[in-house]
């Protein structure tokens, strides 16, 4: 069985497609912090994570995270930057994924936090806190693509294999130029 999910999970990372992504994802970065949402709904329930959401009728990757980052923290942002996908595969047979987005703001940027919102609580989270070893209080995922993400200019795709709720590997590639020309705003 072992081989036949390594099977699936390598056909899937092969044939992503970018318009098939429902989902999207942004980091807002503060100097060495991050704005991070701790969820009252799945998924993610209840650990911190990225602001974002699932796409209305129409609308584009670009689009859906400005509109999802306005709705769930009230920063009107005029644009943020592309870094990649963040896809799923979850016991070998449900796949998913999202648009994975960044966007700095000044070291002086007020913005109080902890704040409750309708989807969760915002706070700001120290990148050394997010990335302890030890924190169990975010995604599982979020430490093993965040510090690419932070550091790197590149587009990546970062592949998170679930089984029984546990994530066994990310595997990080990255996009070549056929992905990065199919992304539009």
């Amino acid at each position: 069985m072992k081989k036949g999910f390594k099977m699936n999970t390598y056909k899937f990372i092969r044939r992503i497609k970018m318009d098939e992504l429902k989902y999207t994802i942004c980091f807002i970065k503060r100097g060495d912090e991050i704005l991070l949402l701790n969820r009252e709904k799945s998924s993610w329930m209840g650990s911190w994570n990225g602001v974002g959401g699932k796409f209305q009728k129409g609308e584009t990757p670009s689009d859906c995270i400005l509109r999802e980052v306005y709705e769930e923290t009230s920063i009107k942002l005029n644009d943020v930057q592309f870094k990649g996908v963040v896809t799923w595969n979850v016991d070998g047979s449900r796949n998913g994924g999202m648009y994975l987005f960044m966007q700095e703001v000044p070291h002086d940027f007020d913005y109080k936090v902890p704040i409750k919102m309708r989807e969760g609580i915002l706070d700001w989270k120290k990148v050394e806190w997010i990335m302890h070893p030890e924190n169990t209080g975010v995604a599982h995922n979020l430490p093993k693509y965040l510090p690419k993400m932070l550091s790197e200019d590149g587009i990546f795709q970062y592949h998170c294999i679930f089984k029984d709720d546990v994530l066994l590997e990310v595997k990080i590639r990255e996009l070549n130029s056929e992905y990065k020309e199919g992304y539009t705003c």
